[in-house]
């Protein structure tokens, strides 16, 4: 939000300053910032002077990033500003160059105006906090030309100098007072919640994962991504020489990888469950097989990967527009669960979020109403986890339903319909109320909110990690981090229940 100055604001001594007093007696610039207006050349005086002040935000400086494709770490990367001479991220110095551009083109002399040229002298970093005031102040007219010549500055909060220079400017002949083109939204699409996830595995040891039937580049490609970047220990099952093929064809290293050579996809299926039933490794994978051929091989009683908790799915979303991991479920293996399959899928997803970091997770309860509604069954079992919840049936969580999804996720849909709930805009889990819902659900987050999604399989023995041909990198190794999670997480209470 830009904030308009008197001229007190300008820096002690300068130049500005000294003529504060012929200033005071020009007549005010328009401050409203629906309104256009500006000063054509021959309003112009000698000494009338602009300001505008601007916080820096680390979004302002990802979207100048973004815009000028500057990739200096110094301006993005913590760690390495951290190491730098300055200690810390610092805005673009070029940043303070278009506050003073902005004040040129929208204030004085304003709309119509065209640079000539533009001379700054940076004299101070600018870091996240700052609130920089930018000032222009017209040094000289030069009527032959039209052309007027500025002083520009920019002060941070405590009134140090941080920018200096002067601007050349043709002024613009007529008057225009107008509405103010208004300015589209920028929406800044980042990674820190997926970031934050592959933090969490930087002290943790590699993963034994069984991969099956990695037999195209895309599933050959995600075991390789995830074990460099030290998620898994790959475990490679399917026909050696066709695995070989494509990690020649496409550049990947497989060579120091254990390879099983098995030549079907459900042979190799049953081989990567056997892994895990014998401990050689802590997690599976999906190759390029189907989904029911892998998990036809998780359920087999014979493999004993079985727990007493009910099998299903979690995509766990990191939507750009939402400030919460979103982790909804059942949206890949329970087609029509019953209200007590939906138990064991919320305690499911209770355990992942605990593993995640989140303490006591909320968990919205979905259906199309936030009434109960007897002619909408997942209203009525909605109810009834909720009240199951109250009496300790499922435990970790704090549960409401039913909820309209945009209830569970907008503070200002819940008010606006009087619902009081600790859950409802702050929702960290999405009980949908079947697999075509959910899997509805996720896919217009990924492909309309642009969200990244992981998906991962609980209620085994180990974690079963679901890739897509259409998951992109970080949803890829998103997927195997939490996979690694979960692995870390069965080995410390084996730990606990040995007494170790």
């Amino acid at each position: 939000m830009y904030t308009e100055h008197s001229l007190d604001a300008v820096p002690s001594g300068s130049k500005t300053q000294a003529r504060a007093a012929a200033v005071l007696q020009l007549p005010a610039l328009p401050d409203d910032e629906h309104i256009t207006e500006n000063v054509p050349f021959d309003e112009i005086v000698v000494g009338q002077s602009a300001s505008r002040s601007r916080e820096l935000t680390m979004d302002d400086v990802r979207l100048f990033a973004a815009v000028s494709a500057n990739r200096n770490p110094v301006h993005l990367d913590a760690r390495f500003a951290a190491g730098s001479g300055h200690g810390k991220v610092i805005a673009h110095g070029m940043w303070s160059g278009a506050l003073v551009s902005g004040l040129i083109g929208s204030r004085l002399p304003g709309p119509g105006t065209v640079y000539l040229s533009q001379d700054l002298h940076f004299l101070h970093t600018i870091s996240v906090g700052d609130r920089i005031t930018a000032t222009v102040t017209v040094l000289e007219k030069r009527l032959a030309d039209k052309v007027v010549v500025l002083e520009c500055g920019c002060v941070n909060q405590d009134g140090v100098l941080v920018a200096s220079g002067v601007a050349e400017v043709v002024a613009p002949g007529a008057k225009v007072r107008a509405e103010a083109v208004e300015l589209p939204e920028v929406q800044l699409i980042g990674h820190h919640q997926y970031d934050a996830l592959l933090k969490k595995c930087e002290t943790l040891a590699p993963v034994p994962t069984a991969v099956a039937y990695p037999c195209n580049e895309p599933s050959l490609r995600a075991a390789v991504d995830a074990a460099q970047a030290g998620l898994i220990e790959p475990v490679l099952v399917g026909p050696a020489r066709d695995i070989r093929a494509i990690a020649a064809r496409h550049g990947l290293a497989i060579d120091g990888y254990r390879l099983i050579d098995v030549e079907y996809p459900k042979d190799a299926a049953e081989t990567a469950a056997r892994l895990a039933r014998d401990g050689e490794v802590e997690a599976l994978m999906k190759g390029s097989l189907h989904t029911d051929e892998l998990m036809g091989a998780v359920v087999r009683k014979d493999n004993a990967l079985r727990t007493a908790a009910r099998i299903s799915h979690v995509f766990v979303m990191h939507v750009p527009t939402y400030a919460r991991t979103l982790l909804i479920t059942d949206a890949a293996i329970n087609i029509s669960p019953s209200l007590e399959d939906k138990v064991h899928i919320v305690q499911n997803a209770i355990h992942l979020a605990q593993v995640l970091g989140v303490r006591k997770p909320n968990v919205a309860i979905l259906s199309a109403v936030e009434n109960v509604n007897p002619k909408i069954p997942s209203t009525l079992e909605a109810a009834v986890l909720c009240k199951m919840a109250d009496r300790g049936q499922i435990t970790g969580g704090v549960l409401d339903g039913p909820l309209a999804f945009d209830n569970a996720i907008s503070v200002e849909a819940a008010r606006t319909k009087g619902i009081t709930s600790p859950v409802a805009g702050n929702a960290d889990i999405l009980l949908v109320p079947d697999m075509v819902a959910g899997n509805m659900l996720a896919k217009q987050l990924t492909f309309l909110a642009n969200a990244d999604a992981a998906g991962i399989v609980l209620g085994a023995k180990v974690p079963v990690i679901l890739t897509s041909r259409a998951d992109n990198l970080r949803s890829r190794l998103a997927s195997c981090a939490i996979a690694a999670l979960l692995a870390n997480a069965n080995r410390l209470l084996a730990q606990a229940a040995r007494g170790l």
